[in-house]
């Protein structure tokens, strides 16, 4: 399972920020998506955590 922000219209965004004002929180809204990882070779994934490093992010192959 792969999750990033939600893309919301307006009228659902809106309705997503009356509600964090109603209830004194921060709301996050995601969208999850079922994905297989990739098949990768062992240098392949080596090059990847390197890159991760580099950049200080998570890097998922799909």
């Amino acid at each position: 399972m792969l999750c990033s922000y939600a893309s919301m219209e307006k009228e659902h965004l809106d309705n997503l920020q009356g509600l964090e004002k109603d209830i004194g929180a921060v709301l996050l809204a995601f969208s999850c998506k079922a994905v297989k990882p990739a098949q990768l070779t062992p240098e392949q994934l080596e090059k990847i955590k390197n890159l991760e490093k580099e950049l200080g992010v998570v890097i998922v192959a799909v």
